[in-house]
């Protein structure tokens, strides 16, 4: 069945009894470092860090081994590079429109710049060129004299022109981190992270990552290791901009770079930051993704990509800022934009009667390539289906962005439709592709029967899950400060979801833009929740369970703990005797709690209680989740 947009399905978290802790949830804490609190060690070790040492490794990353140890081609890269930087030579970086790929060229031209060579930027038109380097670029490279091409978040696939580069005499040194082919096109030296060690720490790199070990290693080579300072800003904003997993290499780099981020000495992200509104306060992963990261995409998606180029290698105050504000005002064109495709797909749903689709798919010529991937992932969310948005290519084609939850790879489903694709790709959560016209109703019509069994193996509605369960009394600045430890969140290490049981619904109002305020109530504590762009029920019970992220609300100067709703369900009252339903997988527990025992009774109206004697473990672990449903775990 197709996912009701307004039924969440909640998962509670595994309870704890059933991970291998070696002792109580205390013992994760490392030696010499401050405690965390429980709610916090609990949440780190359903997400596997079940020893003092895993724990410790997060909060305070190992050094960085050398590169050179784990990307073998990198000495061969910088010697060619050391060279180009002596005698001034002509340096192409042939990047991305995505942040990405701006910041990652944006990082190289600066530092070769610096180092003495005469780096340029070639960046494909999102527009008219596509992804990727091609024939064309090559050519208008290799007829300016240049003799080398550094590609950067691409390249790997882009066999036709680097094979035109090898016939032209120019060598290219490749760095991307996207899926390689069977077969590498021609090229000088390889950066990516599928041929390090495995379990290198530099597997998670983002394209602007590669850029920043390629920088780092010929700075040092050259001894002008201060040349780092500004590219480690950039590799910051592309790698959380990327959704790199925040883990490895990529956490030490950020740790250690974020705390400056603020005062970076790039007059271009002072601009930024300036015009975001965000230059008194310090910056974290979610300020910079949903804050300058936008700014920096929405130039991509729209305009030239190396206007964002321009700006984070600029010198100059004035002329960032003036080329700061070309890219605020595009960053507003595809809000406004976003906002009409996203009202007209729902139109259009509601027209077609589309709502049942296991799998939305809808086309219209206008739509703007540039921003349908933004728009699907919103109805994605909405819908709690796979969407795919589609706007005219020209020759009788059509060009997708697909968005789906990672639960099922979306590129193996692709794959699965290949014979009536022109071309596709992308990773598994999102991906894209061209279709002839005609080909467009069969292809819907194999994308819902995948999508149908996506369904039925998960289920319908929104996904909640919360990790830890919280009372109200157990939120304080202090447990936000301690959560501030577990920085920076994003993807690979998300921030906390919680849980509170039996919240009191005090107030409720719909806040124009369709966000949702709540004040909540659990015992004498009070706390506002907000739910952003809120698409569940508003027509809410007076107690609810409560899924949510902590912050802090800053608004006209003042700070207070907000929580971000994620989920909200009706509670049940497991201290009156009345039960709490668990589902677990196809199958539904009516659970309650008697005195001091937890009793579960099934659809047939069987019971096992937990002071019986039970040796299946199904039943034990069913105890154990009925358990963490009534409250009664952490």
């Amino acid at each position: 069945m197709p996912a009701d947009p307004h039924v969440q399905r909640w998962q509670l978290p595994i309870p704890l009894g059933r991970l291998a802790l070696d002792g109580p949830l205390e013992a994760l804490n490392p030696a010499g470092l401050a405690p965390l609190p429980e709610p916090l060690l609990a949440v780190l070790a359903r997400r596997g860090l079940l020893s003092a040492a895993a724990v410790a490794e997060l909060l305070d990353p190992p050094a960085v081994p050398p590169p050179a140890e784990h990307f073998a081609d990198l000495p061969k890269a910088v010697r060619r590079l050391q060279q180009a930087c002596r005698q001034a030579e002509a340096v192409t970086i042939c990047g991305d429109y995505d942040a990405d790929g701006m910041t990652s060229t944006a990082l190289l031209v600066g530092v070769l710049q610096r180092l003495g060579a005469a780096p340029r930027a070639a960046i494909p038109s999102r527009q008219s060129d596509g992804y990727g380097l091609n024939v064309a670029m090559v050519e208008e490279q290799a007829a300016a004299g240049v003799g080398l091409l550094i590609t950067v978040d691409n390249g790997v696939s882009a066999h036709a022109a680097l094979e035109r580069a090898r016939e032209l005499g120019v060598e290219v040194i490749l760095t991307d981190h996207h899926s390689l082919p069977p077969e590498l096109p021609p090229h000088l030296a390889l950066l990516h992270p599928a041929v390090t060690p495995e379990h290198s720490p530099y597997r998670g790199l983002a394209g602007v990552g590669l850029a920043y070990v390629l920088a780092g290693a010929l700075c040092g080579a050259m001894r002008r290791r201060d040349e780092l300072v500004v590219a480690r800003d950039l590799f910051c904003i592309g790698t959380i901009a990327d959704m790199a997993p925040l883990l490895g290499v990529n956490r030490r780099w950020l740790l250690d770079g974020l705390p400056h981020l603020q005062s970076s000495p790039l007059p271009g992200l002072q601009a930024l930051q300036r015009l975001a509104g965000i230059d008194e306060r310090p910056l974290d992963a979610q300020t910079v993704g949903f804050q300058l990261a936008p700014r920096i995409n929405a130039v991509g998606r729209l305009g030239d990509p190396t206007l964002v180029v321009e700006l984070l290698t600029s010198a100059d105050g004035e002329t960032a800022l003036a080329l700061a504000r070309e890219c605020e005002a595009l960053n507003r064109q595809r809000r406004e934009l976003c906002q009409a495709i996203e009202a007209e797909a729902l139109a259009l749903l509601e027209a077609d009667g589309a709502h049942g689709s296991p799998f939305v798919l809808l086309a219209q010529s206008h739509w703007h390539h540039g921003v349908i991937g933004i728009v699907a992932a919103r109805l994605m969310e909405r819908l709690g289906r796979p969407t795919a948005l589609l706007a005219s290519e020209g020759g009788g084609r059509l060009r997708a962005s697909v968005r789906r939850r990672a639960a099922s790879p979306l590129d193996q489903a692709l794959a699965g439709c290949a014979d009536l694709l022109e071309r596709f790709g992308g990773h598994p959560a999102a991906g894209g592709f061209s279709v002839r016209a005609e080909n467009l109703a069969a292809l819907h019509e194999r994308l819902n029967s995948l999508a149908r069994g996506w369904l039925e193996h998960e289920g319908a509605g929104q996904p909640v899950e919360p990790e830890a369960l919280l009372g109200f009394e157990q939120i304080d600045r202090e447990l936000l400060r301690q959560q501030q430890r577990l920085e920076p969140f994003g993807i690979g290490h998300p921030q906390p979801v919680y849980w509170s049981r039996r919240c009191s619904v005090l107030s409720q109002r719909l806040l124009r833009g369709g966000h949702l305020q709540l004040e909540l109530g659990q015992g004498e504590r009070r706390l506002r929740a907000i739910g952003w762009n809120w698409h569940g029920t508003t027509d809410l019970p007076a107690v609810v369970d409560a899924a949510y992220r902590l912050r802090l609300d800053r608004w006209q100067g003042e700070e207070r703990l907000q929580l971000e709703l994620v989920g909200l369900r009706p509670a049940g009252c497991a201290e009156s005797g009345e039960e709490v339903v668990l589902q677990r997988r196809q199958r539904l527990y009516w659970c309650r709690r008697e005195g001091s025992s937890v009793v579960v009774r099934n659809a047939a109206g069987e019971e096992i209680r937990s002071d019986g004697e039970l040796s299946h473990p199904y039943l034990r672990s069913l105890l154990e989740e009925a358990a963490t449903a009534l409250g009664l775990a952490a």
